[in-house]
């Protein structure tokens, strides 16, 4: 299966980009059923959204979040490339305090 890559920029430290996509996947957990597991500030992802199997990996770095997961075709592309970087973009704002993004993430 072919594979989409992502990257979204990334202006905080390392352990705070981190905690953000924490409460980003906890939310995808809770809305989707993505599993995420971590070894040090890498994440791999499985299940299914929206008839689309996940098993995707993703890397928090100094500079940026990159990525790669199942590409779901020429028809969704585009649609999943914008939510992705909508959604890190949501969580990595800076503007937006860890306790609202972890409040969302648990459906408050």
């Amino acid at each position: 299966m072919a594979r989409l890559n992502f990257e979204v920029p990334n202006t905080l430290p390392v352990d705070d980009a981190k905690q953000r996509v924490e409460a980003l996947l906890t939310y995808w957990q809770r809305k989707y059923g993505i599993a995420a597991t971590w070894t040090g500030a890498s994440a791999k992802l499985t299940g299914k959204a929206m008839g689309v199997s996940i098993d995707a990996s993703l890397n928090v770095e100094d500079r940026r979040i990159a990525g790669e997961g199942p590409d779901p075709g020429f028809l969704l592309r585009g649609q999943a490339t914008k939510y992705i970087q909508r959604k890190f973009g949501q969580y990595l704002d800076p503007t937006t305090p860890l306790d609202e993004l972890k409040r969302r993430a648990d459906g408050e």
